[in-house]
């Protein structure tokens, strides 16, 4: 099989995947007596992720493998396929996962230790159902409390490979460089209180969610990555 007519395959495959494709994802494609070497695969991706220089698209690889996505740049546009209006996160949901990426594992008292008030409940349900946080163990002391960690499905979301990918903890003593850096691909419906959550996820949006703080102002990120 040609090495075009592999690359073909292969953007095909990502531009009809719903979720990052692997390398091992990609190969099972292919029948045994025409399948390509991992290196043609790497190959094919590296000439599509060329290839998509100059293109609305571009290829990204994330936590679960790669993927094809809009552009960020173009996402004012884009967005405008949706009839939803961006999500909007409170602040406090913000810190909340914030100070679990970095600095899990983490109990809930000692994220209340930094943030000096509560957790809401709603906070750390919001965060589970999207399969952002979990609980990864228990600390040893009277009570066992949870410690929660983030998951592969929180890397996929904000378009990381790895945690190594975040900047460093010094750059976000107030949020806003994480929330640039760490750019949702998700939407959902959320409340604007001070210690408010989500609501239940509306479904996908392209690239667009706003994270809106307890002031007044609000931060749009937008993403476009590809695993």
């Amino acid at each position: 099989m040609s090495s075009n007519r592999i690359r073909n395959i292969v953007e095909a495959a990502l531009l009809a995947a719903d979720q990052p494709l692997t390398v091992d994802k990609l190969l099972s494609l292919f029948d045994p007596d025409e399948a390509p070497t991992r290196e043609q695969i790497r190959s094919a991706l590296k000439c599509i992720e060329e290839e998509s220089e100059q293109r609305c698209v571009e290829l990204k690889q994330v936590a679960s493998g790669f993927r094809l996505q809009v552009r960020s740049e173009y996402a004012p546009w884009v967005s405008r396929l949706w009839e939803e209006k961006p999500g909007r996160y409170s602040r406090a949901l913000l810190e909340t996962l914030a100070l679990i990426t970095y600095r899990q594992p983490i109990t809930r008292a000692e994220i209340e230790d930094v943030r000096g008030v509560s957790v809401s409940t709603s906070i750390i349900k919001t965060l589970m159902e999207r399969d952002w946080i979990a609980v990864v163990g228990h600390r040893n002391v009277p009570g066992k409390p949870a410690l929660y960690g983030t998951t592969r499905q929180f890397l996929n979301d904000f378009n990381l490979r790895s945690l190594e990918q975040l900047p460093p903890l010094n750059d976000v003593a107030r949020m806003e460089p994480l929330a640039e850096q760490l750019a949702l691909l998700e939407q959902s419906q959320l409340t604007t209180d001070t210690d408010s959550a989500v609501a239940p996820d509306t479904g996908r949006s392209a690239e667009q969610v706003v994270l809106d703080s307890d002031e007044t102002d609000s931060h749009v990120l937008s993403d476009a990555s590809i695993n």
